[in-house]
Order: C-alpha cells, then structure tokens, then sequence
C-alpha cells in the first residue's frame, strides 16, 4: 500500500511540475489575483487522478488483494477469539461456575 501511495504521489509530483511550468511559459492560464498556487495545485490534482487510474491498475489490484488478505486474517483470529470465549463460557457454565 505505501508503494502505491508513493507512486501516486510521485505522478501527482510530476504533473505539479509540468502544469507549473505550462502556467508560467504562458501555455496554460494564470489564476486570478494571488490564487496562481491554488490554480496549479487543483489543476495538476484533476490531471494526475485520471493518469494514476490508468498506469497504477495493476499495482491497484495488487494492494487490494493485500488489503483483503489482512482483512480476512482479521475476520479469522476475531472468530477464533470468539469461539474460544464460547468454549470458556461452555465450560464455566457445565461446572456451575458463574460467568
């Protein structure tokens, strides 16, 4: 997962250096008034989401199958846990024990 935030900030990081440098060779417009960094900031934000979708599938894909390998380890040592409580709780009950 960190591979993947890494990349896409490293596309977001090359697309703030071209549009900077569209903006101030004039190929792109100036934000009004004091808003420039805004402007440039938002529009490399809009042309690097695209970009990522398509060059960072694969590396998508594989993070996901990551996430629901943990999230399924999760589900599994939680039911584990909860079986062996019920297991205790059985046996405490079987013996007269209060719970």
């Amino acid at each position: 997962m960190l591979r993947y935030t890494l990349m896409r900030l490293g596309i977001f990081a090359g697309c703030l250096v071209v549009v900077w440098g569209a903006v101030y060779s004039g190929i792109f417009p100036r934000g009004f008034g004091n808003s420039n960094l805004l402007w440039v900031l938002l529009l490399s934000l809009v042309l690097s989401a695209p970009i990522s979708w398509v060059v960072l599938r694969k590396e998508r894909e594989r993070a996901s199958v990551q996430i629901v390998g943990k999230v399924d380890r999760m589900k599994a040592n939680l039911e584990a846990n909860r079986s062996q409580e019920d297991i205790a709780d059985d046996s405490a009950r079987a013996q007269g024990q209060p719970s």
